[in-house]
């Protein structure tokens, strides 16, 4: 489904991105790990159209994406959850909701998918009129998944979904993410919580300073010495 070969990726003139290969496979969760500032959360702003590559190609279904607008990106049914949740807190949930349903396909099924939503988020329909700003952190991360739902995605793209959350919050976003693979929804996964990520995921990319050092099934990986060592504290 996705496919990017040798990706490069300038902020100004420092490149941060150095051709990194990577491809998900419809229906499959991958992961993409690394350290703080390796560029994980660079890729997936170039894979929705935030950042222009400098290099490299962009393929989705078949079809060159690189260099896109973010609203043609999404057209074609890639849809990202941003890092820090980047809800409108001044809007209400149903105001949110109702902007990830912006495209014509979206607002065709809006009922179906908002229950659809209801169904993963049961907090968000009972605080339908609430403002946005006043839930906490875990709730907002709901929204900020439910929101990305109602526009259809074909392939999801999600960044730090665990960041600030607490443990109990974290588990039940990655419970979540168990349905929706198990619905059959591609996903790529950026995340930080290295163990999380290795359990759910069928495939993971490791990333360091811009370069993919390995790759794998997620099983094999979680019980590699060195993946153990670097990224899950020995454990």
């Amino acid at each position: 489904m996705l496919e990017v070969t040798d990706l490069r990726v300038k902020y100004d003139t420092i490149r941060v991105i150095h051709g990194v290969s990577l491809n998900v496979r419809e229906g499959e969760l991958v992961a993409l790990i690394g350290a703080n500032g390796a560029g994980k959360s660079t890729i997936l702003k170039t894979l929705s159209g935030l950042l222009k590559p400098e290099s490299g190609e962009i393929l989705f279904n078949g079809q060159p994406i690189g260099g896109l607008a973010c609203h043609k990106i999404v057209q074609q049914g890639i849809v990202q959850v941003p890092e820090g949740r980047q809800i409108f807190s001044k809007m209400t949930i149903k105001e949110n909701l109702r902007l990830g349903a912006f495209l014509e396909v979206s607002r065709k099924r809006w009922e179906q998918n908002l229950e659809r939503v209801f169904t993963l988020f049961p907090i968000l329909k009972e605080r339908y009129h609430q403002v946005a700003g006043t839930m906490s952190g875990g709730e907002q991360q709901m929204l900020a998944i439910g929101r990305a739902l109602l526009s259809n995605p074909r392939l999801l793209l999600l960044d730090e979904p665990s960041m600030g959350l607490s443990p109990l919050m974290t588990e039940q976003v990655f419970d979540v993410l168990r349905t929706l693979k198990q619905e059959g929804i591609t996903m790529l996964l950026v995340e930080q919580n290295a163990y999380d990520a290795l359990e759910i995921s069928d495939r993971t990319y490791i990333l360091e300073t811009g370069t993919i050092t390995l790759e794998g099934d997620s099983r094999r990986l979680i019980n590699d010495p060195g993946v153990k060592q670097a990224y899950l504290g020995g454990v």
